[in-house]
């Protein structure tokens, strides 16, 4: 069985790095990919949190052992499906879909797995996910069947977040879905950080260092990145570099 590698509270980590403006650069690893991740490995000790999980399968033990062996940044499960739980993640990203059609994304999967959940003593965090249109069809969008947002319509993305908040989510991850040909805009984020007190996650279509500084700038607290670092996992420490960089200049 694979050990947990600290006894970090996950979501008092992530509130404490956003009140001291600590930006937090979260790799996506899909445990379905193994011969993407494998090629992270190396990389991976400087990275301070680690998302796992994908829109489909079900390969996630292998992945968190293999994982334990390489880092010890918290390992927080993001799953696509309930079949992506494993009591050995350090956390679980508990998300309700947002813009869901239906309640088999809003409510039915959690209904399933919620004992198991209990049971295993893992750190649940609630989470409003919002699927955000990144012009291209993600895997999520057909795995979900939801219609995503579009990035012009701001003041119903600025509602929906704020709905989740008031509904008692601990996070908001703003996403425009895996290999998106468009991130969530900065307009976006700039609206949603203006009315949200809670830490706010935006992923998707984030492929350079300047996007990722780009989306900091508008107020968001993590950045979330998969697709580029399976494709580019050589420029992990690029990104780490300047991340760290960002931090030194905005702290003066």
């Amino acid at each position: 069985m694979a050990m947990k590698s600290n006894t970090m509270n996950v979501l008092s980590h992530i509130i404490n790095c956003k009140n001291q403006q600590h930006p937090l650069l979260a790799i996506l690893i899909d445990p379905n990919k193994p011969q993407a991740y494998t090629k992270l490995l190396p990389y991976l000790h400087a990275v301070e949190m680690i998302f796992v999980g994908g829109s489909t399968g079900d390969s996630i033990e292998p992945c968190i052992a293999t994982l334990r062996q390489h880092t010890t940044a918290p390992l927080v499960l993001f799953p696509g499906n309930i079949s992506q739980f494993s009591p050995n993640a350090d956390a679980l990203l508990f998300l309700s879909l947002l813009n869901a059609s239906t309640a088999d994304m809003l409510i039915a999967p959690h209904i399933k797995i919620a004992k198991q959940v209990l049971l295993s003593g893992i750190e649940s965090i609630p989470m409003g996910y919002i699927l955000i249109d990144g012009e291209r069809k993600s895997s999520v969008e057909i795995v979900s069947n939801c219609n995503p947002i579009p990035q012009n319509e701001i003041e119903k993305i600025v509602s929906t977040a704020l709905a989740g908040q008031l509904l008692g989510k601990k996070l908001i991850y703003l996403e425009a879905g895996s290999g998106a040909t468009r991130s969530v805009s900065e307009d976006i984020i700039r609206a949603v950080r203006t009315q949200q007190q809670i830490p706010l996650i935006v992923g998707g279509g984030i492929r350079t260092t300047q996007a990722m500084i780009q989306a900091f700038n508008a107020g968001a607290d993590i950045v979330v990145i998969g697709n580029h670092f399976e494709q580019h996992p050589e420029e992990l420490p690029l990104f780490i570099q300047i991340l760290l960089e960002y931090e030194r200049k905005s702290s003066r």
